[in-house]
């Protein structure tokens, strides 16, 4: 398997993997959107089900020849049928007013308007045969878009393929916006998009409450395959704590891999004074009673307080356009709607 460093999709996969392998254990980790959460969650803290397309609608001026980040250049003549791998990169297209060019979407495409569309993507199990019956005329991918051999083959057909760097922090939103409306000939949206999106989180951050920094980790969990780890500096979820005033607790205690196996020694270490999930991952544990008798996490302060917060799986570490409302989630479950710890 293609190790895909410092990239959370991958880094769970590849995890996943070997847990299965370790354990027998099946289970997907594909689960109804929603459910599960913080028994304490303020209202208002969940993501929009939708994307706010930027309004009119661009005209792409085709044709462009723009940089891959897996090394090639790529010449897209045409954007008519437009098929992204990612739930992510399907956001971006949608929200720069493109989403009536998109034909298929990955399962994580959970978004309101893309949901109709049909999935040739499962966890970065691209089908090339899906992807090509569909006659698309650019295919966008993550640069851990897999396997490999299905990616070579869309090229082989004739059909451009663009990579974009996976996201790994806020830092990305920016770059990951504007290389999807360069390949689309709309670049002039996509600075517009990438200024909205970028005014908003800091519209956000500057609304987290000072003081003293409580300590949030990031969990992933996945009941079903009896997949319990503890994110560390290079999970993707260290950027949104720190943007929401934390500290990620993980890193922090010394955990300098993407993900390691839960503990109750690594939580004790961690200390974390709440803890960040996603919704389907809480789901399946059987919730926060559920999440509170993983060993170790009932004697953390978090578990103790039973102070959870959790986001959609769709949009959690996506960076992207929708990543303020992801912010100011976080922030509401972490610090309640006064403000105070």
């Amino acid at each position: 398997m293609r190790r895909l460093r410092n990239r959370l999709a991958g880094a769970l996969l590849s995890v996943l993997a070997l847990s299965l392998t370790a354990t027998g254990c099946g289970g997907s980790s594909e689960a109804a959107p929603g459910g599960g959460g913080s028994t304490s969650s303020p209202a208002g803290a969940s993501v929009a089900n939708r994307v706010e397309p930027l309004a009119p609608g661009p005209e792409p001026r085709l044709p462009v020849t723009v940089p891959s980040a897996d090394g090639e250049r790529v010449t897209v003549q045409a954007a008519e049928r437009i098929v992204p791998l990612s739930g992510s990169l399907s956001e971006i297209v949608f929200t720069l007013g493109l989403g009536n060019r998109v034909v298929a979407r990955d399962v994580t495409a959970t978004f309101e308007q893309a949901a109709k569309l049909p999935v040739v993507t499962r966890g970065h199990d691209v089908s090339a045969e899906s992807v090509l019956s569909l006659r698309p005329d650019l295919v966008l991918a993550e640069t851990t878009s897999g396997p490999e051999e299905a990616v070579d083959q869309i090229r082989a057909a004739g059909v451009p393929v663009l990579f974009v760097e996976a996201a790994g922090g806020l830092d990305d939103v920016g770059p990951r916006i504007r290389a999807v409306a360069g390949a689309l000939g709309v670049p002039a949206a996509g600075k517009e998009l990438t200024r909205r999106s970028e005014q908003r989180i800091e519209a956000v951050r500057k609304g987290v409450p000072h003081g003293e920094k409580p300590r949030v980790a990031f969990l992933y969990l996945r009941g079903s395959a009896s997949v319990y780890l503890i994110g560390g500096k290079d999970s993707g979820a260290g950027s949104l704590i720190e943007a929401a005033g934390a500290v990620d607790a993980g890193a922090a205690s010394g955990l300098a891999k993407d993900f390691t196996a839960i503990t109750s020694e690594a939580l004790v270490k961690a200390a974390p004074d709440a803890i960040l999930v996603m919704s389907k991952g809480l789901e399946s544990v059987g919730g926060v009673d559920g999440l509170v008798k993983i060993p170790g996490v009932a004697q953390t302060p978090a578990g103790m307080d039973r102070r959870i917060v959790s986001v959609e799986d769709g949009v959690l570490l996506n960076y992207g356009p929708r990543t303020d409302q992801v912010l100011k989630s976080v922030v509401a479950q972490l610090y309640g709607e006064d403000g105070a710890e």
